[in-house]
């Protein structure tokens, strides 16, 4: 007798709006807490697909967790792409904090999936010269908890114990992303300026070759001014090199 096939992994994700798709990849756990201010003002303008990695608003926040792998958030967003948009036309990105570098690994993976990717202060720490000593110190500071030390219970606990550690390891594929760099925006807040994530976001554009953008606000811009920020990434996915892009259901739409 053999064994079943292993149940078909569910993604979890909301759409609103109308026009051409945008994937928006939270920061921390992947919870899209707060960020309906954003997206309230995005989806006059796009079809916004708020992508929940972990599931964590749609009923598995408090269930286990296991550690987190840049790759998985990647190719569940591309899943999802594959489930809003079924033509495989490309849609944009925009990732903040954790969900910037699975929208820099996104790009890398699948470039043909995505048009315009805005990866907000991504925390690539290990790609810096002086990475994995600012490694230390980070996780210090987010008090990045030791194994066995109980279940993580809220976002927050699961950022800490599940995702920054992992994901700060991570270090992008810069030739691929230099090969589609067109195509690629790093963003960082006007008020971060000196922090590591702004100092990453600067390094990731000046080696990809991406262009890099000012954001309202530190790197919690989309939850301290929403409507500003939601403003300034229509202006990054309106200005040259916008393209073509897929609308819901693989309808091609001019940005």
């Amino acid at each position: 007798m053999t064994d079943p096939s292993p149940a078909p992994r569910e993604d979890h994700y909301d759409v609103t709006g109308s026009g051409p798709v945008l994937l928006v990849v939270p920061g921390g756990a992947g919870h899209p807490m707060g960020l309906e201010p954003m997206t309230d003002v995005l989806s006059g303008r796009f079809t916004v697909v708020t992508y929940d990695p972990l599931g964590l608003a749609h009923g598995r926040l408090g269930l286990p967790v296991a550690d987190q792998r840049v790759a998985d958030w990647s190719e569940g967003a591309r899943r999802v792409l594959d489930a809003v948009v079924d033509d495989g036309a490309p849609a944009h990105v925009l990732g903040m904090s954790s969900g910037g570098i699975a929208a820099l690994d996104l790009l890398a993976r699948h470039p043909g999936r995505v048009g315009r990717v805005i990866a907000h202060e991504p925390p690539s720490v290990a790609v810096l010269p002086d990475g994995e000593r600012q490694r230390r110190l980070l996780l210090r500071q987010v008090g990045h908890p030791a194994p066995g030390d109980g279940e993580p219970a809220s976002p927050l606990d699961i950022f800490r114990a599940r995702v920054v550690g992992p994901f700060t390891a991570y270090t992008p594929d810069l030739e691929a992303l230099r090969a589609h760099a067109g195509r690629l925006t790093l963003a960082a807040g006007r008020d971060s300026r000196g922090e590591l994530p702004h100092r990453t976001a600067v390094f990731l554009a000046e080696r990809t070759g991406g262009g890099f953008a000012g954001f309202p606000g530190g790197h919690l811009g989309v939850l301290e001014h929403p409507q500003e920020f939601a403003r300034r990434v229509a202006e990054v996915l309106d200005g040259p090199g916008g393209g073509q892009v897929a609308g819901p259901r693989g309808h091609l739409q001019e940005s």
